[in-house]
């Protein structure tokens, strides 16, 4: 992509192609403020390591079969679709997620959200790296998109994790990421007490996108969780009204159908 571009995020090499100084930084606060498990919490034993050795065993990793849109687990090879994307046919063309929401992984995630836990973001990128890069790699998305919060919560938290996954990501696969195209221009009410379809219509017109740079029109959305997909769903329309012409997502986390 065009050099021009300055709202593109190219990982963590400088122009000589060395480490960029994230990694140097990151070595110097491990000394100081030891590694915490991003499940347990404790420090993570054996040093160097992201989570500890029992705990990972403890997430609820997804598995096959799969539904072909979006990547919920489903019963059995015989299904194609989960009963959310057999309902409508999304925006997307698919999506992919890490781990199976539930209690721990709850606990988890309200850790990096709401108590600044960014540094799980490491193991759950590394994670998703390792264990979905061949797939995501073979989907040539040009460029990463992080699905935005609304500016008085970022205000709040001071961060949105799923640009922090997202800058991750990019260091990792080596894909260009921007956070400077797509917005949250709505604050919307609570999600949890609302339908599928009432999801949908309370994220209507809650985003909004730029034009996307002709050099990018394979995306890849990146956020935290997926459940009913209304707020992806929101998300690919705006973009593909700006010039996407493939939309896929990955998530750390994703709810049952």
């Amino acid at each position: 992509m065009k050099e021009s571009l300055h709202i593109i995020y190219r990982g963590g090499q400088n122009k000589d192609g060395q480490p960029g100084l994230r990694k140097i930084r990151d070595g110097a606060l491990d000394l100081i403020f030891p590694r915490r498990c991003p499940v347990c919490g404790q420090i993570v034993m054996p040093k160097g390591a992201l989570i500890c050795p029992g705990c990972e065993g403890k997430l609820a990793w997804v598995r096959g079969p799969l539904c072909r849109r979006c990547g919920k687990e489903v019963a059995d090879d015989s299904i194609e679709y989960c009963r959310d994307c057999s309902r409508r046919r999304p925006s997307f063309a698919r999506g992919m997620a890490l781990i199976n929401y539930n209690e721990t992984a709850s606990r988890s995630m309200a850790q990096i959200k709401y108590k600044n836990r960014r540094e799980y973001l490491d193991f759950y990128g590394s994670a998703i790296a390792e264990r979905l890069g061949p797939q995501i790699q073979r989907l040539s998305p040009d460029l990463l998109i992080p699905v935005p919060v609304h500016p008085s919560r970022r205000r709040a938290r001071g961060f949105n994790q799923a640009e922090e996954l997202a800058r991750r990501l990019s260091e990792r696969l080596g894909i260009p990421m921007s956070a400077d195209l797509l917005f949250r221009i709505r604050k919307t009410s609570p999600q949890k007490s609302l339908t599928p379809a009432e999801r949908l219509q309370n994220l209507e017109h809650a985003f909004s996108s730029r034009p996307l740079p002709k050099e990018a029109r394979r995306i890849l959305l990146v956020d935290d969780i997926y459940t009913t997909g209304a707020t992806m769903e929101a998300c690919a329309r705006a973009l593909k009204k700006n010039g996407a012409q493939e939309v896929y997502f990955v998530t750390i986390f994703i709810g049952a159908s």
